[in-house]
């Protein structure tokens, strides 16, 4: 009988053993470590939490989300990454961004997670908070925690100032143009469409019959009569003949004249004019009546003789010239 109870309760503690073996090893553990145990006020470092569990449990894992402890502040919590390792177990990490603003040596709080109606916890952590050293000897020279950061360089942050230079630039050549128009004593805004230019003997006969309707040398204004025809005659030159005939003298613009062959039979005509012009407003000369209509006769005539025309041959009739075949006549081109 005794041998009966002996044997009994070694097997219940046998028992016990095993069973308590195997529910000691699913237990669900926590493990908390730090990237750096020393930092300066504002610095940042982070907790890496492991959590190692039965795959298939529901646990809770419960980390503050705002304040780990008084001091400590907690500024992101990581996404739980999983992965199942041997004997079905499942482990799960997660990152907890800390950073403090107080210098302390702080221990840590320990995290806990809940597996069913059981609660683990995990090991605590020593942080140490320091401050940044001060030169006593210099309290009033003080530097940053960190170097200051050139910033990238990035063109929109410099297009109101280019937007600017070139808004000022454009305003200084519309004040200068202004400026210039009312010294000239023209309008700053001319809608006035240019009219074509007239051919250069066009524009010399509607000059000289101006000249000739203002009845110039009738009312004894002789000077001003022969000084408008020279400057039409001139005028013309320079645009027919492409020769500065306004820097010249009468003796030049004759000796250049003399040999244009398109003005032989005009030479002389442009040499009276010329020749008059310079008695009447050097030496004062005063010309008969007969002289005055004269130099304006010979002004319309070496315009009309040395004028530039451009005569284009027209098509012959083809009719006409079959017309003339069947007529017999005989038509000869020169």
């Amino acid at each position: 009988m005794k041998l009966f109870k002996k044997s009994f309760l070694l097997l219940i503690f046998i028992q016990s053993l095993f069973v308590g073996g195997k529910l000691f090893a699913q237990r669900t553990l926590i493990d908390v470590k730090i990237d750096s145990a020393a930092i300066l006020i504002g610095e940042q470092t982070v907790l890496h939490l492991t959590v190692t569990t039965d795959n298939g449990k529901d646990v809770q894992i419960v980390i503050p989300g705002d304040t780990l402890m008084r001091g400590v502040e907690v500024l992101n919590l990581s996404k739980p990454d999983s992965s199942i390792i041997e004997n079905d177990r499942l482990v799960i990490k997660q990152d907890v961004l800390i950073t403090s603003f107080d210098s302390a040596l702080y221990l840590l709080p320990p995290l806990k997670v809940i597996d069913g109606l059981d609660t683990a916890y995990s090991n605590q952590v020593a942080l140490k908070v320091s401050t940044v050293p001060v030169d006593i000897d210099n309290p009033e020279e003080f530097f940053d925690i960190k170097a200051v950061w050139k910033p990238p360089f990035v063109l929109a942050d410099y297009y109101p100032w280019i937007f600017g230079v070139l808004i000022f630039l454009f305003l200084i050549c519309v004040a200068g143009y202004v400026f210039q128009r009312l010294r000239n004593k023209k309008p700053v805004l001319s809608f006035k469409k240019e009219t074509p230019k007239l051919p250069p003997h066009e524009q010399a006969i509607m000059e000289l019959d101006a000249i000739k309707r203002q009845k110039l040398w009738q009312h004894g204004r002789n000077k001003e009569y022969y000084t408008l025809i020279t400057e039409t005659l001139r005028r013309y030159i320079v645009d027919r003949f492409d020769i500065n005939a306004m820097e010249m003298t009468s003796g030049e613009i004759l000796d250049i004249i003399k040999k244009e062959s398109e003005a032989d039979s005009v030479y002389e005509n442009l040499k009276q004019i010329l020749q008059l012009s310079d008695f009447v407003k050097f030496a004062k000369w005063t010309p008969l009546p007969d002289e005055n209509d004269l130099s304006i006769m010979n002004a319309y005539l070496f315009v009309n003789q040395t004028k530039q025309t451009f005569i284009t041959e027209p098509e012959p009739d083809n009719n006409e010239d079959d017309k003339a075949e069947m007529s017999g006549s005989t038509i000869t081109r020169e």
